[in-house]
């Protein structure tokens, strides 16, 4: 397997700062984008500038989408086009122009609505964002950059054929589809564009249905919102037939709470996830489980979702005591990782056991299939020579009978190498 990318650059534009000083460095998670606050020429800013008021503005996206340095992500089944495992690649207007047509945003938002017709194949295409690392490519008032889209060409429907035409001439290319649950050989920069393109397709496909109403829905603000439209012309394709004095067919379709305000059944969403390192109350030893789906000897931190009307302090510790048994006391918050399968936000944090409550039992949530106190010597040492993803192997100094940890780019392995390595369990003011 290639060896594991290196995390991406966080943002240090003032190292001096009173933040930086209180609370540290900051930690950018594989998956995540770094800030564009930081000068132009740095080589760890984020690769896109979202540019997210744009999406509405299909003048703006007409000129993006046929502009010569406009970049292309194909995905196919979720899968991104790529290079080799460790690299995208990219298609060009020209490439993708029999798919999408010459230009798919040339009607506004407001006549893609009226002219909706549910029946029609469109293939589904996002608008990412800007690579400013590229001033000179393309320009749109004060906004420039290289623009970026992800564009799913799974062979469906009415454009299937075509579809399949973008498909065979990118494999004839050498290029191929990085099949996989996740791809984390990416280099930092490309795993945040393909997580931004990967989560936002992904909603698109799980909602062609409103789930107010039912009825089909129509993808808009360039792949960021799903509306439900008022009228459906492919109810006209098939009119009744027979006697005159039936009910002839009608475009208009069913009220839906949906049109009127801000509805959240419209945007994608994005699911918040704790996953905690919790330390001893003697500082240690460090708490960690392990999933039934797990290798042999391969251990990590805890996690799980956090339920409406909860803080995130609170579903560290309900998850905590529902898993182990553990009961906790101080919840700090270490940093956050995107986790697009399919729409995660991580959330790191770590806390420590009470006196008396530190009994492992796992007789309320069967989800754990072994949980134990580990010594931070032994974690130490695992994190130097017993790292690797699910189903990979470890590294060739580990030891028959040692344990086995996440990777580097799981934020797991990062929130234990704070606690061993980071300094959170000295007097050093920490988050």
């Amino acid at each position: 397997m290639p060896p594991q990318p290196a995390l991406p650059e966080p943002v240090q534009a003032d190292p001096d700062s009173m933040l930086r000083r209180k609370f540290g460095k900051e930690v950018a998670n594989y998956y995540a984008g770094m800030s564009r606050t930081i000068p132009l020429f740095s080589p760890f800013r984020s690769p896109l500038n979202r540019v997210a008021f744009l999406r509405a503005d299909h003048p703006f996206l007409s000129a993006a989408v046929q502009h010569p340095s406009t970049s292309f992500l194909l995905v196919k089944n979720l899968a991104p086009l790529s290079k080799d495992p460790t690299k995208l690649a990219y298609a060009s207007y020209k490439d993708v122009k029999p798919l999408i047509g010459e230009d798919p945003f040339s009607k506004s938002e407001e006549e893609l609505i009226r002219e909706f017709n549910s029946s029609a194949t469109i293939p589904q295409l996002l608008f990412l964002g800007l690579d400013e690392r590229d001033p000179h490519s393309f320009a749109w008032n004060d906004y420039k950059g290289a623009p970026f889209f992800a564009l799913d060409v799974t062979p469906k429907g009415s454009t299937e054929a075509q579809a399949k035409g973008v498909i065979a001439e990118m494999e004839a290319r050498g290029m191929s589809f990085l099949e996989g649950r996740t791809h984390m050989y990416l280099n930092a920069h490309e795993a945040a564009i393909y997580a931004q393109a990967r989560a936002i397709l992904d909603w698109n496909f799980r909602n062609p249905f409103c789930a107010q109403c039912g009825q089909p829905t129509l993808s808009i603000h360039a792949g960021m919102k799903r509306i439900c439209p008022p009228t459906d012309l492919a109810s006209l394709s098939s009119p009744i037939t027979g006697s005159t004095t039936a009910t002839q067919p009608t475009p208009t379709r069913g009220s839906c709470a949906t049109r009127k305000g801000v509805s959240n059944l419209s945007f994608p969403r994005t699911d918040p996830t704790i996953i905690v390192a919790v330390v001893s109350h003697d500082s240690q030893r460090l708490l960690l489980g392990r999933s039934k789906r797990f290798p042999p000897l391969f251990y990590s931190t805890l996690a799980g979702f956090v339920e409406p009307a909860e803080s995130v302090e609170e579903a560290v510790r309900r998850e905590v005591w529902e898993e182990s048994g553990v009961s906790l006391g101080r919840v700090v918050i270490h940093s956050t990782q995107p986790w697009p399968y399919p729409a995660n936000l991580m959330i790191g944090a770590i806390a420590q056991s009470v006196p008396g409550g530190e009994e492992i039992h796992l007789k309320h949530d069967p989800e754990l299939e072994d949980a134990k106190w580990v010594s931070v010597d032994e974690v130490r040492e695992a994190l130097r020579i017993g790292t690797s993803g699910l189903g990979e192997e470890p590294k060739k100094e580990w030891k028959e009978g040692g344990l086995r940890f996440p990777p580097e780019t799981a934020i797991a392995n990062q929130l234990m190498t704070a606690v061993v390595e980071g300094g959170f369990m000295d007097l050093t003011p920490k988050i």
